[in-house]
């Protein structure tokens, strides 16, 4: 008796250990009740609107389960760490150098995708679509039309400021009409070194052959045509900046805030900025418009911007074929169904890279982008560079913003950090 009830004591334990390896084979596992998609989001200012999605649609579409997760490393060490485990996403949300770098050991191609048809900024490898456009995104110097036309008397018309000559006299309309600093400058090192700084390599008329040049030791800031154009610009900005006694020191909402309320005329930034601004009550009477520069090539008639961040199905043995189509199913309701769109461009306040969404009930910033993006007068992103680019970079322009380096040495420092550093592959 003894035996047999040790036997199936055995036998139960085995049940339970089959079991529980099966309910923890991965972070792509199916569920019981139907099929789980795990969504990895690197976009942590709509973290909270995805989750509130994923219960909505989970509810409205039945067997299927929506999971959304986040973190706060750099993609591409979250992505190798949940790779390593054999966890990956069924769907993850990641930058344009990530799908080069993973997608075409990871992601499945796309290609056959009807929703294609309506945008021009899929990433495809070796004739595949691996990486599926979340929405445009694009960055320049945002403007206060209100506060501006409060001073001078007239509207403002961002197309009649392209060259710096004619922003400094607006600049010295601003002061004499009583806007002490007409400028603001955010001090954060993304905003310095991965938006602004990243301008003078988007800028250039062989944007890979700079880069390369600037890995090999063999650019030269100092005397190079963007570079100039742009920290002439940046120069002006931090001469009429309100908080140029402490520039570090000035807080983000602090200037958005000062923007917001027409306190300030010019701030660079992007639309995501809308995010902040319109927790202070701003004018509806705001905008992107191109960085001024003395230049004859057509880029101050341009803002910089493109598709931003991506998604990618993965191919893993760790993920079924179920979780995979309900992926695809995911995709085609976020670009092609009313409610999907509506999530994009009302819920997060995205600017959408397909052509077929309505954009209508977007902030002002990013009707801007839209505008600039439909006549296409975008510059494109440079997506590649190393993940401790803005780190670096911003740490060095915020020594030259506080006026610790003159402007070259900031170049050398510039240049040192590429030099030291390793390609990037893509």
């Amino acid at each position: 008796m003894k035996k047999k009830i040790l036997a199936l004591l055995l036998a139960v334990a085995m049940m339970a250990t089959l079991v529980a390896c099966g309910g923890s084979k991965s972070s792509g596992s199916g569920s019981g009740d139907g099929v789980t998609v795990t969504i990895f989001n690197s976009k942590s200012e709509i973290q909270s609107q995805f989750e509130e999605m994923a219960k909505e649609y989970s509810k409205s579409h039945d067997g299927v389960n929506i999971e959304v997760y986040y973190s706060s490393d750099t993609v591409a060490a979250h992505m190798a760490s949940k790779y390593s485990s054999k966890e990956p996403y069924v769907l993850s949300m990641v930058d344009a150098k990530d799908i080069y770098s993973l997608g075409p050991d990871h992601a499945i191609d796309l290609s056959d995708q009807e929703y294609l048809k309506d945008t021009d900024y899929a990433i495809s490898v070796d004739d595949k679509v691996l990486g599926v456009p979340v929405c445009i995104e694009g960055r320049g110097l945002m403007y206060n039309a209100d506060a501006i036309k409060k001073v001078t008397g007239k509207d403002f018309d961002p197309t009649k400021y392209k060259t710096l000559d004619e922003f400094k006299k607006l600049i010295e309309e601003l002061k004499k009409g009583g806007m002490e600093a007409p400028c603001g400058i955010m001090k954060e090192d993304w905003s310095l070194a991965a938006h602004f700084f990243q301008e003078i390599y988007e800028e250039q008329d062989d944007v890979e052959a700079f880069v390369q040049s600037l890995y090999k030791g063999k650019a030269d800031l100092a005397n190079n045509e963007k570079f100039n154009s742009l920290m002439d610009t940046f120069d002006v900005l931090k001469a009429n900046n309100y908080a140029a006694d402490s520039p570090v020191a000035a807080e983000r909402e602090t200037s958005e805030q000062k923007l917001a309320a027409g306190e300030i005329a010019f701030m660079f930034g992007g639309n995501w900025d809308w995010s902040v601004l319109k927790e202070y009550e701003p004018s509806e009477n705001m905008g992107l418009m191109p960085v001024p520069q003395n230049t004859d090539d057509g880029t101050n008639e341009k803002l910089v911007g493109g598709g931003s961040k991506y998604f990618f199905i993965d191919s893993s043995d760790n993920v079924t074929d179920e979780q995979r189509q309900a992926a695809k199913d995911f995709l085609t309701w976020l670009y092609t169904e009313e409610d999907g769109n509506k999530f994009l461009t009302e819920t997060c306040a995205l600017v959408p890279a397909f052509s077929n969404i309505d954009a209508s009930a977007l902030d002002p910033l990013s009707l801007s982008i839209k505008e600039y993006a439909d006549k296409g007068a975008l510059v494109p992103n440079y997506d590649y560079d190393p993940d401790d680019h803005y780190s670096k970079v911003g740490a060095v322009m915020q020594k030259y913003l506080s006026g610790e380096i003159d402007r070259a040495e900031f170049a050398k420092q510039v240049e040192a950090y590429w030099s030291s550093t390793d390609p990037v592959e893509h």
